[in-house]
């Protein structure tokens, strides 16, 4: 019985390991941005398209013409409708309509001794694609898209030829029409699908593990294949911090979650308390969370400064052992200081302890006193210029000791002065701390407007829409 509770527990934290810490959706209003996009993908594409040369044979009766088609080149494109959906299971089909374009080149002919040449302007129009993108995953948990099918037809075509004896072609010019059309054709769905292999080559270059500052770095990767819908496509991704000193894993562990749909936003995104808490660790690890506190740094308006004199209010002995000498406080957290997420309210508990000592007239410390502090404080979150940022308020604050070389003295009163200054000078810099915030990984050429948070039971839901620079993607990939 006890080696399948032991097994069980095994099997229940593993799994708890598994679970995202971030889920990213997609959701239907993204496709029309991502329509706009992938119109201009397209047609940036098809404009910058090789066509290789032709050659052939025409029968005029009298005898054979070899010709060359040559300097084939797509001037201009247009398209009146980009139509994309999701494919439950699948993917987003791409559906192109009334795509038209306007083909230039140069035309040449041989007949014997007779060498002649011209241009010729070519319209084809409503030419109508069908692309079917597959979504998935590659073993490094980087997005992976390709094409599945692609598919066209072209509506009708006008070819005119200049220059030269070109009359020689006006009896072969549904021949010469139907060459030229082929050899656009066979173009189409290969310069789509490279426009598709760019994404991805692009998404492949993205890296799987962002460093966020000198302290910590963020690991990315996917944590199963994307999960699409006839509504939406959800990326489960891991999202979980590390230290670069002394990088491991956390011991608590991310929790299932769901997001909710909506039709009102482009992006839902969904940011767990293991997101958050594991930031919060491999600070700690990284020995960020400590703050020597002097007393020049405490503003002199605050009743009470640290040397000897004025705590000799809270602890007699130190008038006697140490009279009017500076003292110095080394505040750190004792633990990880761990965030909650309630509805509509972030609560944190932040286990901390405060090292006092005498500082002597050569600057050296001697050890006084150590603090044991617990403190629960609540606030709020909302995302400025790219960044999550907070702001916390203190609900309840413990005092006890935890060592001491001076003797034994009453916490009480030194409590209700620690609470003063931690609402007066500590939570104010903690406060300018995170007013700085930490970065939402957004992409380049992207930014988010419209945004709103709402503070789920263990979540937080971000929803979003994406404003994009088209043009300037167009140049970040065919440059």
């Amino acid at each position: 019985m006890m080696r399948l509770f032991v097994f069980f527990l095994l099997m229940l934290t593993q799994t708890c390991s598994a679970y995202p810490a971030l889920k990213v959706q997609l959701l239907h209003k993204s496709l029309t941005d991502g329509s706009q996009m992938m119109s201009v993908w397209i047609q940036q594409k098809l404009k910058s398209t090789e066509i290789a040369d032709v050659h052939g044979k025409l029968d005029i009766l009298i005898g054979t013409v070899d010709y060359t088609l040559s300097n084939i080149w797509i001037r201009q494109s247009s398209m009146s409708d980009l139509v994309m959906e999701f494919v439950e299971g699948t993917g987003v089909s791409v559906m192109v309509s009334q795509l038209s374009l306007a083909v230039t080149g140069d035309w040449a002919t041989h007949f014997g001794l007779i060498h002649d040449g011209g241009s010729f302007d070519l319209a084809v129009h409503n030419i109508n694609i069908n692309l079917l993108l597959l979504f998935s995953d590659d073993e490094s948990g980087r997005l992976f898209i390709s094409s599945v099918s692609c598919t066209d037809d072209v509506g009708g075509v006008d070819v005119t030829f200049h220059g030269g004896a070109s009359v020689l072609f006006k009896p072969f010019d549904s021949k010469i029409r139907g060459i030229i059309v082929n050899t656009i054709r066979e173009q189409i769905c290969p310069t789509i699908k490279q426009v598709i292999d760019d994404v991805e080559m692009h998404l492949q270059e993205m890296p799987v593990k962002v460093a966020v500052d000198q302290y910590i770095d963020l690991s990315i990767p996917l944590t199963s294949s994307p999960f699409v819908t006839n509504d939406n496509i959800q990326l489960d991704i891991k999202g979980e911090f590390y230290s670069k000193i002394s990088p491991s894993e956390p011991p608590f562990y991310a929790q299932d979650f769901d997001l909710q749909y909506t039709d009102d936003y482009m992006i839902s995104l969904g940011v767990s308390e293991f997101f958050i808490n594991s930031a919060a660790y491999s600070y700690f690890s990284s020995g960020v969370f400590q703050i020597n506190i002097k007393d020049e740094m405490i503003p002199k308006s605050l009743p009470i400064h640290l040397n000897t004199r004025q705590f000799s209010i809270f602890i007699p002995q130190l008038a006697t052992l140490y009279p009017d000498t500076e003292m110095q406080v080394l505040l750190y957290a004792s633990e990880t200081p761990l965030f909650f997420f309630n509805p509509g309210e972030l609560d944190l508990h932040v286990p901390a302890s405060a090292k006092f000592s005498a500082v002597k007239q050569d600057g050296s410390l001697v050890p006084l006193f150590r603090l044991d502090v617990d403190g629960f404080f609540s606030g709020n979150a909302q995302i400025e210029n790219k960044r999550l940022t907070g702001a916390v308020k203190m609900n309840n604050l413990t005092l006890n000791l935890g060592s001491s070389e001076i003797g034994d003295f009453k916490t009480a009163p030194l409590e209700q002065a620690i609470k003063m200054a931690m609402s007066m000078f500590v939570l104010p810099k903690l406060n300018e701390k995170l007013k700085n915030g930490i970065p939402l990984p957004v992409l380049k050429d992207f930014s988010l407007i419209n945004t709103n948070m709402l503070i789920k039971n263990g979540f937080v839901i971000i929803l979003t829409d994406v404003e994009t620079t088209p043009g300037n993607l167009s140049i970040f990939f065919w440059d």
